[in-house]
């Protein structure tokens, strides 16, 4: 198992890097944002985010589980438990703990499911109903990939305060990385293969 997760990390690293790259081009586009456009910015790609992790999460459970029937209370306690703590380290511990270690002006946690839990709690059953009804890992994964990317992004754009500078911007390029390179793969691969048997 760890030789299998260890293959898809670092098969998924140099996507990652692709998404960091895009993402380090959009936050010099973005980062004199104001706080409140970045803020609506952060709650519309974390939401969609949690749609594509928990499509990823539950499919990827289900196509594993094929050769024996599919308990659909595990496929949503596995889905929705994957993104809910997963996206939420991505999308807002990880870049928090970049901004601390920036001292940037306007830092702030922001846990999407206890904030917005009227939003992201509902869209992560939706993200587990989609694959229950239609099973795919690729695509979601994908584009999870990138809308963590941005919305990590964004929940660092938020703390920046409007400057930038060239450390700055390595920093937050190593902590964008991390926060969706394992994170994302172990949403969308690691903890979902936990629950199958082979």
């Amino acid at each position: 198992m760890l030789r299998v997760i260890g293959k898809e990390l670092k098969n998924h690293a140099p996507h990652t890097a692709l998404g960091v790259v895009s993402g380090i081009i959009a936050m010099f586009l973005f980062y004199r944002l104001p706080h409140r456009i970045a803020f609506n910015v952060f709650y519309t790609l974390h939401p969609l985010h949690v749609v594509f992790s928990a499509m990823a999460t539950a499919s990827l459970y289900k196509l594993h589980r094929q050769r024996e029937r599919c308990n659909i209370w595990m496929l949503y306690l596995i889905g929705y438990t994957g993104v809910i703590v997963i996206a939420t380290i991505s999308d807002s511990v990880i870049p928090y703990l970049g901004e601390i270690l920036l001292d940037l002006p306007n830092r702030g946690i922001h846990i999407g499911f206890i904030e917005k839990w009227y939003l992201i709690n509902p869209l992560a059953l939706l993200g587990v109903t989609i694959a229950y009804f239609k099973t795919q890992s690729k695509h979601p994964h994908t584009i999870h990939v990138l809308l963590s990317t941005l919305a990590s992004l964004f929940h660092i754009i938020m703390a920046l305060g409007g400057k930038i500078d060239f450390v700055s911007s390595i920093v937050i390029a190593i902590f964008l990385f991390l926060a969706v390179w394992i994170p994302a793969c172990g949403s969308d691969i690691v903890y979902p293969l936990l629950f199958v048997k082979e």
